[in-house]
């Protein structure tokens, strides 16, 4: 059976501005069957790296928020720390950088709070018993939450090809353990040629396992966390994923722990991406390049496998942006904007097999509003 997927382009009027359009969409799609009164509802959101400005507008997450506010919902924003050293590696950090981004209260009308505690230990064991993992541990909060509403930024992600709604889900809800646990077997290799032995990827490499053997960077697999840090800090295009078994057993890693976050919220769940400022690259690194595609709209569903589908297929019917990394042979409608970026990652695994595991269906039909 196909899933429904709302869809709302950016066109606005005097008699209809964008804010409005997308409490609509919100409404559509079902906000007063997944929130009912008093429910304390997590907002799952990336607010963005130091640095990064592709992310989803405060002023957008406002008008969410007071969507939820109108059912008699009880919103907070929320993410879980991130593996990395980076900005967002700690609570009080990433509550100062998600307030510098602009996620004030008095901005958005809703607190923030770091579902996986002060230092991303704070977390629930959620047993799904699957093929690569019996249990999944998942930031407390996002659990312990009555409803919740995953907003994520469709864009480019050097694991995943792409990252929406199950990424949002199964690697940003995961504590700090958890997001080990899933990027554990997948360490990066140096290609040589290109290595200039800069050190970026030593100065930005949280466990210390990269260092500079012989004028050329060398990871200690040991060591190596896989947290994909020094793929993006890499100008070289030195670093890349060593995209062989462990590949797809990472992103059923990431689909299992998306299950996790949603075992305990049937029907009390709705997810909603926004394909605008589609970056090449994730909200985590410190910058983002020049948009893929020109800003298309934002999506919403209950199924979170249908969503990204829809979504990627939106970016791929849209031709590249003339300037973007897109080489000229994959800027055409219909190519495969994310394979061209991310040749070595395999984008539909996650879709495939979060289908298979009941998750929801890449079979669509995409209703504009």
């Amino acid at each position: 059976m196909k899933s429904k997927v709302y869809f709302i382009d950016l066109k606005a009027s005097y008699k209809e501005n964008f804010p409005s359009r997308l409490g609509k969409l919100i409404e559509t799609a079902g906000i007063s069957d997944s929130v009912r009164s008093r429910d304390l509802v997590a907002v799952k959101l990336h607010f963005g790296e130091w640095g990064n400005t592709a992310f989803i507008r405060p002023v957008f997450i406002r008008k969410i928020v007071d969507t939820i506010t109108s059912v008699d919902g009880i919103p907070f924003l929320t993410d879980a720390n991130t593996l990395y050293a980076g900005q967002r590696c700690n609570t009080p950090r990433h509550i100062a950088t998600a307030i510098h981004n602009g996620f004030a209260y008095s901005v958005v009308n809703a607190p923030i709070v770091i579902a996986d505690g002060v230092k991303g230990k704070s977390e629930i064991a959620v047993e799904i018993n699957q093929k690569n993992f019996k249990k999944v541990y998942i930031a407390a909060d996002i659990v312990e939450a009555d409803a919740l509403i995953s907003v994520a930024h469709f864009k480019g992600h050097e694991l995943c090809g792409f990252g929406g709604t199950l990424k949002n889900l199964g690697m940003g809800c995961a504590s700090r353990k958890g997001k080990l646990e899933q990027h554990s077997t997948v360490s990066p290799k140096i290609k040589r040629k290109r290595c200039i032995a800069c050190g970026d990827c030593v100065e930005r490499c949280s466990q210390n396992a990269i260092s500079i053997v012989e004028e050329k960077a060398f990871i200690n697999e040991k060591k190596c966390i896989g947290c994909g840090e020094c793929i993006i800090t890499c100008a070289q295009d030195a670093v890349k994923i060593q995209w062989n078994q462990s590949g797809p057993v990472f992103l059923e890693k990431m689909v299992e722990y998306t299950m996790g976050v949603l075992k305990q919220k049937k029907e009390k769940a709705l997810f909603l991406n926004f394909i605008t400022d589609v970056s090449p690259a994730c909200d985590c690194a410190p910058f983002n390049d020049t948009p893929i595609v020109g800003d298309i709209g934002v999506v919403a569903s209950i199924d979170p496998v249908a969503i990204d589908q829809a979504s990627v297929d939106l970016v791929n019917q849209a031709p590249a942006l003339s300037g973007s990394c897109i080489s000229e042979e994959n800027a055409g409608p219909g190519k495969d904007k994310f394979k061209a970026i991310y040749p070595d990652a395999d984008w539909e695994i996650q879709l495939d097999y979060a289908q298979k595991l009941g998750l929801g269906s890449r079979d669509y039909i995409l209703e504009k509003i």
